[in-house]
């Protein structure tokens, strides 16, 4: 995305840029372009994309947010849809599968707001208009339900972000939201709350009190205190006229801005990450240091504050950069960090485990020169391994690439960091949530192939439920009502695409309520005289011999337990 510079500088610049990536020597590359044989040819200005299964069939398609013009507004285009074969190669299905929308689309994010197994689209526009909503058929077919499902509410927006805010079980949407585009200074951003059947209302400002927040860039999801709900980070590019913000949710979805932050600048997007593996997340603003560099802030374990680490970035150029992503591209065990640049090539810094990062110039990424606004992980082509994609857009030739791994597979299990402890107040049903890592990261969780919640009861056989995603890394089950007194033990299983499997710990608890025999007021297991003496001995008061939950034990409580006598 522009900054200051001037244009014409600015595309003699990324000519140059261009020209000694042309000369630069052949180098065998961990990430291999093969653009021209996995992606039909484009030529369209893209902002940012998803990576997802929109037709079920088990392999990763791909989802583009277009639209033209950068501070006006441009030619109106079509939300791509390319849909993989199995092996990563794609076919634009576009017409098929979207038909007749088309629009200014800045961001683009998958999420079952339904509720009915697949995965629908939401899309941020700019230039004051609304965003949209389409439904998938199940197929992979989406229908454009905005009139009858969102808020009559346009904007100028960047990015828009699923999330179950309230858990409820429903997902919930967060939208930047600038104004009359992404570069006015009088909009707030916004939540809109799903019913439960995918029918969104604008909350209210007793719920989310934002005010006007200039130039808004980029939201994202996270669970930053270790709550098990989610909290979330909007980002802004204004400079002089405020700082990105950090909300922190009360667990029924209700937000209040923390205090002190910090100040950033000229800010594009940010990204969650536990960087040196200490179980909490930390954030990688791009471009919100000074002079357009990096800004890496360190989580203190509670989210409520956050120490300045960009000197552990080396080196941290000043360098007109977009997008990012954690990756653990060497399969180390730590997440290394990806870094999208506009008019330069795309850079990898290699995590030396405690989160100070290191560039890696060569024998891992080509040295492309082209217009990265965005970029995610994910693995296209099957084979266990992370490939990376990105949207190109704004100067250049709007060719999207793909950079396929040759590296080594994953071979880590997911790290299942936090289980909720289950505290009944009666027979159920009763919530479960977890927060799951991997080696990759994006704003819609780890590259998972399955949570499940697994239960068995009094020592029963075990029954699996799969959990849904709920925003960021969080996922949400639910075990189903028990009878009183039963014994529960449960734990998650997490699966990631190259299958490895990890299992939580197990935890348990027992169903509240009336326990053994009725009757049986010593616990020896039978109702006799031994349990009459129980009653004679409590006579006019209260406690467990009051059988009838009268207030006193008196002569009806002992007809009650003479025919309950063994």
């Amino acid at each position: 995305m522009q900054k200051t510079e001037n244009s014409r500088l600015r595309s003699l610049r990324i000519a140059a840029l261009g020209a000694l990536a042309l000369a630069a020597p052949a180098v065998a590359q961990q990430f291999v372009d093969q653009t021209s044989t996995r992606f039909p040819v484009q030529a369209e200005y893209t902002n940012q994309c998803t990576i997802v299964d929109v037709d079920g069939d088990g392999d990763k398609d791909i989802v583009w947010a277009n639209g033209g013009g950068y501070s006006s507004l441009g030619t109106l285009l079509k939300p791509r849809v390319f849909v993989n074969n199995g092996s990563g190669t794609f076919a634009d299905e576009t017409d098929a599968r979207a038909a007749g929308i088309t629009g200014c689309f800045r961001g683009v994010e998958a999420g079952d707001v339904d509720r009915d197994g697949d995965w629908d689209l939401v899309l941020a526009q700019d230039f004051n208009r609304r965003p949209l909503l389409l439904i998938n058929n199940g197929s992979g077919t989406f229908a454009d339900q905005t009139a009858t499902r969102l808020p009559n509410i346009t904007m100028g927006s960047a990015r828009a972000q699923f999330g179950d805010i309230d858990n409820d079980g429903d997902l919930d949407i967060l939208i930047c939201n600038s104004g009359a585009n992404r570069f006015s200074t009088t909009g707030r951003p916004r939540i809109f709350v799903n019913n439960g059947a995918g029918v969104f209302t604008d909350a209210p400002t007793t719920q989310f009190p934002s005010t006007a927040l200039a130039e808004q860039m980029d939201c994202v999801f996270g669970d930053i205190d270790n709550d098990l709900d989610l909290d979330f980070h909007v980002g802004t590019r204004a400079t002089g006229t405020g700082s990105s913000q950090l909300w922190i949710n009360d667990g029924a979805g209700n937000f209040a801005k923390l205090g002190t932050f910090v100040t950033d600048f000229t800010c594009y997007s940010y990204d969650f990450g536990d960087i040196e593996g200490d179980g909490d997340l930390d954030l990688i603003g791009i471009n919100a240091g000074s002079s357009n560099t990096e800004l890496l802030l360190r989580n203190n374990g509670a989210g409520t504050s956050w120490t300045n680490i960009s000197s552990q970035i080396s080196p941290n150029p000043t360098v007109d950069d977009n997008d990012s992503r954690f990756i653990d591209y060497d399969m180390d065990g730590d997440l290394d960090l990806l870094v999208a640049a506009l008019g330069g090539p795309d850079r990898m810094y290699r995590n030396t485990g405690t989160g100070t990062f290191a560039q890696v110039t060569s024998g891992v990424l080509p040295s492309i020169t082209d217009s990265s606004l965005d970029v995610k992980v994910g693995d296209l082509t099957g084979d266990g391994k992370p490939d990376i994609i990105t949207a190109q857009g704004e100067s250049g030739a709007f060719q999207n690439r793909i950079y396929v791994n040759t590296g080594a597979a994953d071979a880590i299990a997911p790290n299942i960091k936090l289980v909720e402890q289950v505290t009944p107040a009666g027979v159920g049903p009763f919530v479960v949530r977890t927060e799951v890592f991997d080696q990759t990261t994006s704003d819609r969780g780890y590259d998972d192939k399955g949570v499940f919640l697994l239960y068995k009861v009094d020592g029963g056989k075990p029954q699996q439920v799969a959990m849904a995603w709920s925003g960021n890394s969080l996922w949400r089950g639910v075990i189903p009502a028990q009878a009183a007194c039963a014994q529960v033990e449960y734990w998650v299983r997490a699966l990631d695409v190259s299958n490895n499997v990890a299992n939580s710990p197990v935890k348990s608890f027992t169903v509240p309520g009336s326990c053994g025999v009725f009757g049986d007021l010593n616990g020896d297991g039978i109702v006799n005289a031994a349990d009459l003496a129980v009653l004679l001995n409590s006579w006019g008061s209260g406690g467990p011999a009051d059988l009838d939950g009268s207030g006193s034990v008196d002569a009806a409580d002992m007809t009650l337990l003479l025919n309950a006598f063994s």
